[in-house]
């Protein structure tokens, strides 16, 4: 069976793992508030999907679909979680890290399939 090997999952698992440890990083107020368990629960989720979609056949894509979610998720939290605007950093971290990534994502679903052949007529 052949594997997806989209170079947008490995971009997508990279901004997981940087989220994960943004606030270890940027000023994220305290490890334990909410900014915080936000960013590391979906950067885990981010790179765990991400993971799983580079070593899925290449005809799955509910992983990419899982992480349009989580990055829209991540454009919304901010707001829905309260940490904007007093720790403005980490929401603008976490918007535009969701951005990327539910835009890589779409990307990634709208891509033709790696190895897939071009017919010319």
């Amino acid at each position: 069976m052949e594997r997806k090997q989209r170079w947008q999952d490995g971009v997508i698992l990279v901004l997981g793992v940087w989220l994960f440890f943004a606030p270890f990083i940027m000023t994220y107020g305290p490890l334990t508030g909410a900014a915080a368990w936000n960013s590391y629960l979906i950067g885990l989720a981010v790179v765990i999907f991400s993971a799983w979609a580079l070593r899925a056949p290449m005809t799955e894509t509910w992983e990419e679909w899982v992480n349009v979610v989580l990055g829209a998720w991540l454009v919304i939290a901010p707001f829905a979680l309260g940490f904007y605007p007093s720790l403005e950093a980490a929401a603008w971290n976490q918007i535009v890290v969701g951005i990327l990534i539910a835009a890589d994502a779409i990307w990634a679903l709208a891509a033709p399939s790696p190895g897939a052949h071009v017919q010319h007529h």
